[in-house]
């Protein structure tokens, strides 16, 4: 796609907007959530897996993305921190004028009430507290990007609402419970998906530290931002210790697949340090969490 000849607010600039390569960092957890819990239901029922509330629980996750995506887009342009010279990211559509800024305010009203909507009827598969859990996810998109990220605070937050949250939230509407195993697994595919936010932070170490953006990368510096990248994905793949211990080896041992290729995007992160080319590195990254949420489910569901 040629991105010097985009027509404002024309359908390229709002697929640019959307950023279609991150909603693998929504769609992992569902995955997850649902294989875990499809596994379980067996000793339930045939008919216990609901796959309805699943494909909302998909529909949900997938349009808060994107809802998450606009806000970061309209309000890192707000604050100043995105400016098409020094941006070593993507570019981003408010920057580059390819939506205009009351178009991305409409757009944001409309994915938050689109959201709100898929995620509605969900109470009736996993009560009212589903209501709570939307207006924790619907307040993390805004408070995000226009706050916590300041702090230090969004690997936290990543862990989890791409973690915790989802799998749990997913795996508990199709049974009415969260299992320990569960809990734990949940836990590692946030440790995963945070590894996309430790690349992208680690990029804009420089720019994030000169405008006051207190990143846990620029906290903890170049080095150790390297270190914990690497850590992340060992971490998640020991962790899957407990689905071999739940009778899933298959589970364990594919995600080392994940670890392999998270190893050699690691190689890189280092040899490149710093600029553009890191984008790279968060291209693998996001292709290597597809990856493992491919290899845990499989995993799950063969045996």
């Amino acid at each position: 796609m040629n991105e010097e000849n985009i027509k404002q607010n024309s359908w390229k600039a709002w697929l640019l907007a959307v950023r279609p390569k991150t909603l693998t960092g929504a769609a992992v957890p569902v995955m997850i959530g649902c294989a875990l819990a499809h596994v379980d239901a067996q000793a339930y029922g045939d008919d216990v897996f609901n796959w309805l509330s699943a494909s909302l629980c998909l529909l949900f996750a997938l349009v808060m993305q994107i809802d998450a995506n606009l806000i970061n887009d309209f309000f890192d342009y707000a604050h100043g921190n995105d400016d098409s010279a020094t941006r070593l990211g993507p570019l981003r559509a408010c920057t580059q004028g390819w939506v205009s800024l009351d178009a991305m305010k409409r757009a944001i009203a409309l994915t938050t009430c689109v959201a709100c909507v898929a995620g509605l009827p969900l109470i009736i598969f996993g009560g009212l507290e589903m209501i709570l859990v939307g207006i924790c996810c619907v307040a993390f998109c805004f408070l995000y990007t226009t706050h916590l990220s300041y702090l230090g605070l969004g690997d936290i937050l990543v862990l989890i609402f791409f973690g915790i949250v989802p799998v749990c939230i997913t795996y508990y509407i199709q049974l009415h419970t969260v299992t320990p195993s569960v809990a734990i697994a949940s836990v590692a595919c946030g440790l995963v998906i945070d590894s996309l936010l430790i690349v992208n932070n680690y990029r804009d170490r420089d720019n994030d530290q000169r405008v006051g953006k207190v990143t846990l990368a620029v906290r903890i510096g170049p080095l150790w931002t390297e270190r914990l990248y690497l850590l992340l994905g060992v971490a998640s793949c020991l962790l899957g210790i407990v689905f071999w211990y739940q009778g899933h080896p298959l589970a364990f041992f594919l995600p080392l697949i994940y670890l392999v290729l998270h190893v050699f995007s690691w190689l890189k992160l280092r040899h490149i340090n710093h600029g553009r080319r890191l984008n790279e590195c968060l291209g693998e990254t996001a292709r290597n969490m597809l990856l493992y949420g491919i290899m845990v489910s499989v995993g799950l569901l063969l045996l």
